[in-house]
């Protein structure tokens, strides 16, 4: 067998590989801050069928259930790079700044972050100010 025989194998391989991911998830994504769980069908920087697409850090990946197009997914978080819990991507629970951070690794580290990320830590924290509604009296 030629090497290129065994790389059209591989890539073949490859192919079937992210096809049965297509239909079959590999897993479900938790994460360990807010519980959100939902299914993924890629872990990693390269989502199959986007050729253009590098991500800049290992992600666990869902394709778009909202679209038949297979180019589109959504990124449902990575590990944060200082504890390596799984957390998701939602403003309650991680930031990325070069890296993923999971928010109490932020708060922890809060001091090595620059002034604008403190500062959206901080707006983080505060509880929205929606007033409560109150029921109204109908007469």
């Amino acid at each position: 067998m030629s090497r290129l025989e065994l790389k059209n194998g591989r890539d073949e391989a490859c192919l079937q590989m992210a096809c049965e991911a297509e239909r079959h998830p590999l897993g479900v994504f938790e994460c360990q801050l807010c519980a959100l769980t939902a299914p993924y069908s890629y872990v990693g920087q390269k989502p199959p069928d986007i050729q253009s697409v590098i991500l800049l850090e290992e992600s666990y990946v869902m394709k778009d259930p909202f679209t038949s197009d297979k180019g589109k997914f959504l990124i449902l978080g990575s590990r944060c790079s200082v504890c390596s819990r799984l957390v998701c991507v939602g403003p309650d629970c991680s930031l990325f700044y070069s890296k993923r951070f999971c928010l109490p690794c932020v708060r922890e580290h809060i001091d090595a972050f620059p002034q604008e990320i403190r500062q959206d830590v901080e707006k983080r924290k505060l509880p929205s100010k929606r007033p409560a509604s109150r029921p109204t009296a109908r007469t």
